[in-house]
């Protein structure tokens, strides 16, 4: 058997062995990573100086880059990378539309804390699932650079403006709050991936009219609990753009 079919005929069984849960939460955030590239290859063209435009084109570049890593292990557990990410593009898509921003300095808070602590959820999703996926998903949310640049930018326009602080500060409220939402939908929609909660995905019902195709409220109630306990994280964002929460 040449190497091609032999991986191939490993495919089924190595994403049954990772779990539909795995599956799921690997779609999406493939999904959110390509989402996020050509956000920010966009926020790039506004940027109003030519570094700022370098710095956000190199972002993006590293998010389109991360979708890549994300798409391959796809592959590589036997699942069709754009089914996976499929059942993610309507709420993530209805997320990025409740939360447009109207000015740069409002794509720059988004960039930094909606994303952040959407981030820091499949960060702590991740850490239910098995060793590789899990440091797949780390080396994939790495925010560093962007934390930095945003950071400054942010603190700037306030040193200039400091009526900004206050608007800005409503605006990463409203994130915050339109990412708990979003969470939720998604973890309705797809069981697999709320019951990683549980400390591993449940079976996915296979047909029938006993079918079980949305969470369990348990499943919900820690998704949102989860979220309750990303505050520190979120507290540290703002402060270091030099807002208050």
């Amino acid at each position: 058997m040449s190497e091609q079919q032999t991986s191939a005929a490993a495919g089924p069984a190595a994403a049954s062995a990772a779990g539909a849960g795995v599956i799921d939460l690997l779609g999406l955030l493939a999904y959110a990573r390509l989402v996020a590239f050509f956000r920010l290859a966009g926020d790039a063209e506004l940027a109003p100086t030519l570094a700022g435009k370098g710095q956000l084109a190199e972002i993006a570049v590293s998010e389109q880059a991360n979708y890549r890593r994300l798409h391959d292990r796809l592959r590589e557990l036997g699942a069709d990378p754009e089914e996976a990410m499929r059942p993610f593009v309507v709420p993530l898509d209805a997320w990025h539309a409740r939360t447009e921003p109207q000015s740069w300095l409002e794509s720059l808070v988004k960039a930094y804390v909606g994303d952040g602590i959407a981030d820091d959820f499949y960060r702590r999703l991740a850490e239910l699932a098995d060793l590789e996926t899990q440091a797949l998903v780390r080396d994939t949310l790495v925010e560093s650079g962007r934390a930095e640049f945003v950071a400054a930018q942010v603190r700037a326009a306030i040193a200039d403006d400091p009526r900004l602080a206050g608007r800005l500060s409503l605006w990463a409220r409203r994130l915050v709050g339109e990412a708990l939402s979003q969470a939720q939908s998604v973890a309705a929609r797809r069981p697999d991936l709320a019951a990683l909660l549980g400390g591993g995905a449940r079976e996915s019902a296979k047909g029938g009219a006993g079918a079980d195709d949305t969470a369990q409220p348990g499943d919900l109630a820690m998704v949102s609990r989860m979220f309750a306990d990303l505050t520190d994280a979120h507290t540290a964002r703002l402060e270091a753009m030099g807002l208050s929460g």
